[in-house]
Parts: C-alpha cells; structure tokens; sequence
C-alpha cells in the first residue's frame, strides 16, 4: 500500500520552511510517498486574511513539494485550535487514502506527545484544568495552568505553539478512532510567530516584509506576482457589513457564549474601526484572536449551525491527480474539482462569498471567481 502523508496548513505564505518539512516528511516514510495537503483558504485560524489568495498558496505548495491541495472549508479555518485541528484531520480521514499524518513540532517526538495525551486524561489534571477555566482565563491558559499543577512533565509542551497544536492533532485522530499514523517533524529555524532574521523565517516574519515591501524571495519559492492582501485593505467592507448585522447574528456565531454577542454587538455600532471594536470587547476571557475570528465569522456569515464538509480540490500534480482518482472511490465524502457541482453545500456557498469579499483587495474584484475557479493541474 502506497503511503499517503496528509499535512494540515496554511502556509500564510508557503516558505523554505514548509518546503523542508514536505522534503523531511519523506526522508522519513520514503521517496515515493505522496503528501496530501488541508489547507485554510482565503482566511486564517488567526482571525486574519490570508497574504495570497488560496488558488495561489495552493499552487505554490504543490510546486515546492506537494501533490494534492484541499481546501479546509471556512467553518474550521475560522475556528478554535482545537477545532480547526479535529476538523482538518477529519477531512484527511475522510479521504480514505491518508496513512501519516504529518507535522512540525518543537519536542520532535511522537511518543513524548502521547504520552502528554494520557496525562490530560487524568482526573487530576481535568480537576485543575476545570477549576482554572472556571476562573475566567482562555482555554489555552487553562490548558497550561493545569499542567503546571498536575502534570509538570508535560507543562513546556502545553508552552510551545507546534507541540499544542500536535496535541489537538494527537487528540483528533484519538476521537476520531483514526489508524492514521502521526509523524512528528522538528521545527527548524525560527518559532511559529518569532522576529528576527533566520535561514528559516517565520510566516508572520516573511508577512511584515511583505507588509514594508521588503524582498523575501529567498525564503519564498514560486512567490505569486498578485499583490500581497492584508486586513486593513478589507476593513471598511468588513465594518459595512458588521454594521448591518442584527444582534442574533451575533449569536449564532461559533464559539459565541456568556452574552459574548451583546459585547460585539455594542462594540461593532460605537467602535470606528476594526482595532477599536476589538480593544472594546477585549478581556481576560476572550483573547484577541477569539475576538477577530468571530468578527470574520460574523462578516463572512458563518454559524455555528452551518455543517457541509466538502473534499475542494485547489490544485495537483500528476502524483496527485492519481491520489484523486483513488479518492473517487475510497472517499467518504463529496470530491470537488468542479465547483458548478457544488451549490448543495451551503458551506461552499459561504467560502465562494468570502472570496467574492477577498478579491475586494486584488486588482480583479469580478464576483463569482470561485465558482469558476477550477484546480491548477501542474
């Protein structure tokens, strides 16, 4: 049986980084191994844009060492950690042709991260766990906090941001009763959001180059010619259409609770801008990032009712065109190459909406680009 390596990204732009980690996926599990990747569209886990838009992230994958693109749908982009995760190796599973998965981590070390599994497992650690949510801080603060109480041995991981979000991975495939192999990669160069010069910058690093116009082909192969896209270019279309939300919109929004709704709600009509609406309904509870993917969400239309998982195909190479047409029959879900085919999902619906809001930012601002869209075969 070939082996299959599904990787879960954004690459937000794809970089020498991505490139190693696809290159050292099969040092590891063989030349011959095809590497599948989920990947965010035009909007990011972060509560951002995406610097390029995903039809060129997504080729731009494929030419530094990918065979098949798929889109993560816009539900799970634009949630929560642990459920962007669950999401995107969900779809992997779907697939029916993914053997490994796998990802960056700090530890490098599979067995260090299961065994940090178990130790949340424990009623000691859930006890502390629970006791610090109830106390008011983020979900990942909780997470920390209880492993410094109750299980220390594991507490650097909960710290690093690949090991946590290795563990969410771990968890899914775990909840997911998957037989999908995890494969932990060491992270080189510089930390998920670090400054700083590196052989191996960081994403966030490479974007505020890009932001000051700065050259970064050196660490960004096949790097598109579109002009690079950030919030600010969108925020008055995202204001206009926050302003002309009812307050119920606010809360059917994912991850809305606790009358979070009522906060945004006041916020988005007395704030001027995007940072003052976020400055307004900041707190200890709610972290930025929370706070920016629900005000996407809100713009975008995105529910926490809204449930059409889809396989969007955004680009391929002959390898993965052959990983495709294994799919059309192991699949558990609808495989799209043809976005005409896919108006029945609401979920598509939305995404090909966001994109009509994203290219707002680009030199063609034509509607309906996504549903004529089809995947760069390369």
């Amino acid at each position: 049986m070939q082996k299959v390596a599904g990787i879960v990204a954004e690459y937000n732009p794809f970089h020498r980084g991505h490139a190693y980690h696809i290159a050292e996926t099969r040092r590891l599990l063989g030349a011959d191994c095809a590497v599948l990747c989920v990947m965010s569209g035009d909007f990011v886990q972060r509560g951002d844009v995406a610097v390029f838009d995903k039809f060129a992230r997504a080729e731009m994958a494929v030419r530094g060492g990918a065979d098949l693109v798929l889109e993560l749908p816009l539900r799970w982009s634009l949630s929560p950690a642990e459920a962007f995760a669950h999401g995107a190796v969900s779809l992997l599973e779907s697939t029916g042709v993914v053997t490994h998965l796998s990802f960056g981590s700090e530890c490098g070390d599979v067995n260090r991260l299961l065994a940090a599994i178990d130790a949340q497992h424990t009623p000691a650690f859930l006890e502390a766990f629970n006791l610090a949510l109830a106390s008011g801080v983020s979900y990942p603060r909780a997470q920390e906090l209880a492993a410094r109480r109750a299980a220390p041995e594991i507490a650097e991981l909960l710290t690093q941001p690949n090991d946590t979000l290795a563990l969410m991975y771990l968890q899914a495939l775990w909840a997911l009763d998957s037989e999908i192999i995890p494969v932990a990669i060491p992270r080189v160069g510089a930390g998920h959001d670090a400054a700083g010069e590196s052989d191996y910058p960081s994403a966030s690093r490479l974007r505020e180059r890009l932001r000051a116009g700065e050259r970064v082909s050196e660490w960004v192969p096949h790097l598109p010619e579109a002009k690079p896209v950030f919030l600010a270019d969108l925020e008055i279309a995202i204001l206009s259409r926050l302003r002309m939300l009812p307050k119920e919109a606010f809360a059917a929004l994912p991850d809305c609770s606790e009358g979070l709704e009522n906060v945004l709600y006041k916020a988005v009509h007395s704030a001027a801008s995007l940072d003052e609406i976020l400055a307004a309904a900041k707190s200890k509870r709610y972290p930025m990032s929370r706070l920016r993917r629900m005000l996407l969400c809100a713009a975008l239309g995105v529910r926490r009712d809204v449930q059409s998982p889809y396989l969007r195909v955004l680009a391929a190479n002959e390898q993965g065109r052959a990983l495709l047409h294994t799919m059309r029959e192991t699949a558990t879900l609808h495989v799209i190459t043809k976005p005409a085919a896919a108006r029945e999902f609401e979920e598509f619906c939305l995404t090909a909406d966001a994109h009509d809001l994203y290219v707002l930012a680009q030199s063609d601002k034509t509607p309906g680009q996504d549903w004529r869209h089809t995947p760069a075969m390369l």
